[in-house]
This record gives structure tokens, sequence and C-alpha cells, in this order.
């Protein structure tokens, strides 16, 4: 049974706009095949990542102290310790936690680890696609990219070019 300690492991740090936070990465570091699970701090003020929700995997998190906002598609929400919430993997597990309070807010994030996931943003109508590793994994990724909504094209869009060159 693998087991780590969280004072053994290294913060990283992302920083972005609003988007500040300092994680350990707790599922990785213990060696975890189908389950991620980070401590995630935000300093006051801060966000996390941007509004989201996963069309793969579920997420939960688990306020271990601060005080923070939550929001999710029915509006925004205080959360403090001891507040567990439960993200699914659809429209309905939509994201994002914020800090409005005077101290770090710590808490822990745990999600399933399923391959492939696409990652859909509602604010900035972008998705995220992820083959090979899950988001939050540690293996090389065979496909990822983000891309805008708006950009979609017809399934058919080309294909025309392709049969017609097959054809000579």
């Amino acid at each position: 049974m693998p087991r780590v300690n969280e004072s053994d492991i290294e913060w990283s740090e992302r920083e972005h706009g609003a988007m500040r936070f300092r994680r350990k990465q707790l599922g990785v570091a213990a060696n975890a095949d189908r389950l991620g699970a980070s401590l995630y701090e935000l300093p006051p003020g801060a966000s996390s990542w941007p509004y989201h929700y996963h069309t793969g995997n579920e997420e939960v998190v688990y306020v271990v102290s601060g005080t923070g906002v939550l929001r999710t598609p029915a509006g925004e929400s205080s959360v403090e310790p001891g507040d567990f919430a439960v993200f699914h993997a659809d429209e309905s597990g939509a994201h994002r936690l914020r800090n409005d309070g005077d101290e770090p807010l710590r808490y822990l994030a745990v999600s399933t680890m399923r391959d492939p996931d696409v990652t859909v943003y509602p604010d900035s109508e972008k998705v995220g696609v992820f083959a090979g590793s899950p988001p939050g994994g540690r293996e090389e990724r065979t496909v990822s990219g983000y891309f805008r909504r708006e950009d979609a094209v017809d399934y058919w869009d080309g294909e025309t070019e392709q049969r017609n060159a097959d054809d000579e």
C-alpha cells in the first residue's frame, strides 16, 4: 500500500490572472492509478481553475480550512471547513472555488481518472480534449488541446478533396 505524508510533498504553484493556487498532488505521489487527489491552497482573493465541468470524470471537494465561495450552475454559495461537494461528470457538475476570506482556503480535491476526458469551459466557450492521460495524470498525452466551440466544423468538411484525390 503506497503511503505518503502531505508534509513530504512540495507545493507546485500556478498563477494566471485571478487564478492563483498552490497544489500538492497526493494521488500522483502515492502512485494512485484510478483516483486523483490534490491538496489545494488558495490565497485570499484568488480563484481555482476556470469555471468548468468534465464529461468523463467526477470530482469532489472537501474544505479543510478557510472560507470561500463555490460557483455552480445553481449560483454561488459560501463554503467553510467540513463542507463536501460533488461535481458530476456533466454540465450539472460545473464549478469554481474562490477565496473570499482573509486566510488561505485549503481543500482536498479528489477525482476519478478516466481517459479520455473532455473538459467544458462555459464562460469562455472552449473545450479541452485529453487522451492518453486524464487531467492531472502523469503519463504523456497522445492527444490534447483546447478549442473554441464556435470553431467546430462539419464531420464531412475536407472529405470531398480527399475522396477526389483517392479517385485519381
